[in-house]
């Protein structure tokens, strides 16, 4: 179906995508209190955090897709060699077909709403499949979305890994991946069989390197919050901590402190903090906890019945560590000393290419070491998870922290062929290049070019 709607040319004018992207914008309006109780039951998700990370900035970033999608979908000039005049050149914005986007259960309306919208931005049908671990959103989405936007264009498929496994079978125009490394590589196999162009968004291990002397307060409020923020289930939330040894003391009592102050003496019992979005990830969790080495200065409980783990900050963590082993993806926080900043880059570059570099210095000269000398898909100075926020910021991953990237200008792009178009008359040119090949011919093209 969507590739027959897609061969009419419904979704190529650009009023069209335009009023599609505008239901988008409604749907994020009139629907915000469903899509919040969904995310609640799905992950505990506190209701002003669920609106502001997965429903009020997608909408601000949609809005901004309607006012330059015309633009991003105009063809642009490129200059013509003079021997080729009078030709011209230009490259043409073109839609990939029917493209396929599967979305993530830590972030299930933002990760699959907003590129969805690009999708549609694009001028392409599209298949959307949420994620089956966050199920209420799941539902919601496949019921509202088909209500806003053109069911014939749009369409919403839910299920398992088996549904997951059905969609990549099939041949698409792009699949829009965001989930864990692990399944990242299954889906790139499923493209390979049909050469179909792959976005994979991942995660990695992401540092926040704090540099001496540091304003330990104000590192500490913005490290917890990016930390804990969905109960640590965000792929650009910092992985853990580095820190140079003058001021790690006064860091790790300060990351305590903010953590009760964020979320009380009992966490559990706070409205601000999510849970984790199911059994088997705090088994994964609790596994790492039993086996570090590290000193639990708070938190290090759980409660499988709720779902919780406490906001846990661990201390005097080896690199050896169990939870230094792989991504966490909840709410533990090692933090480990450094001597100096190239050792600190040494044994960053050891360990895959993060999603995100975070360095909190007020030396301009160690900021642009860090950002020289690390390779990621982004880096924040000074702040954490906010770069998300710059929609013309491209994001996305490098080696095992992704492929591709989206927001902005970039994530048109991304759903979009980039078609070289070239015109000439066919008057009006000297044939020195046709054969036969005589040696004027060659002294002439021998000067002109």
């Amino acid at each position: 179906m969507l590739r027959a709607t897609f061969s009419t040319g419904l979704t190529r004018p650009v009023g069209w995508r335009q009023a599609q992207l505008r239901e988008l914008v409604r749907l994020l309006r009139q629907e915000a209190g469903t899509l919040t109780d969904a995310m609640a039951v799905d992950l505990g998700k506190p209701e002003l955090e669920g609106w502001l990370t997965d429903i009020a900035a997608v909408r601000r970033d949609i809005e901004g897709i309607i006012r330059h999608v015309g633009a991003w979908a105009s063809p642009r000039r490129v200059p013509v060699p003079w021997t080729l005049w009078p030709g011209r050149a230009q490259v043409m914005p073109e839609p990939l077909g029917a493209v396929l986007v599967i979305g993530p259960w830590n972030y299930p309306v933002r990760c699959t709403v907003l590129p969805l919208a690009f999708a549609i931005a694009a001028g392409n049908t599209a298949a959307v499949k949420p994620s089956e671990l966050a199920p209420a959103t799941s539902s919601a989405l496949a019921g509202l979305i088909p209500a806003y936007v053109d069911a014939r264009a749009v369409a919403v498929v839910e299920g398992g890994p088996d549904v997951a496994q059905h969609l990549l079978e099939q041949s698409w125009g792009h699949i829009f991946f965001t989930g864990s490394g692990g399944t990242g590589s299954l889906v790139m196999s499923a493209a390979a069989r049909h050469l179909t162009p792959v976005t994979l968004e991942l995660g990695g291990k992401n540092p926040a390197i704090v540099d001496a002397p540091a304003d330990v307060e104000a590192v500490a409020r913005r490290v917890v919050w990016g930390k804990f923020l969905n109960a640590g289930q965000t792929c650009v939330a910092p992985d853990y901590v580095l820190v140079d040894r003058r001021v790690e003391e006064p860091l790790l009592g300060a990351l305590v402190k903010q953590v009760e102050h964020f979320y009380g003496a009992d966490p559990r019992l706070s409205p601000a903090l999510g849970r984790v979005v199911n059994e088997a990830h705090v088994v994964r969790l609790n596994d790492m906890l039993q086996a570090t080495k590290g000193r639990v200065l708070t938190g290090g409980t759980s409660v499988m019945a709720d779902h919780y783990v406490a906001p846990t900050i661990l201390a005097d963590v080896g690199w050896d560590d169990a939870v230094m082993r792989e991504e966490i993806f909840g709410p533990l926080l090692p933090v480990i000393s450094y001597s100096h900043i190239g050792e600190a880059l040494s044994a960053v570059g050891q360990r895959g290419k993060p999603l995100a570099v975070y360095v909190y210095s007020g030396n301009p000269g160690l900021v642009q070491r860090v950002i020289a000398e690390s390779s990621s898909g982004s880096v924040c100075v000074n702040h954490n998870a906010v770069q998300l926020a710059v929609p013309g910021l491209p994001f996305g991953g490098v080696g095992a922290s992704g492929m591709g990237a989206y927001h902005g200008k970039t994530g048109f792009e991304t759903f979009s062929h980039a078609k070289g178009v070239f015109r000439r008359p066919l008057r009006g040119e000297l044939p020195l290049m046709y054969p036969p090949y005589t040696r004027t011919k060659r002294w002439v093209l021998g000067k002109v070019l």
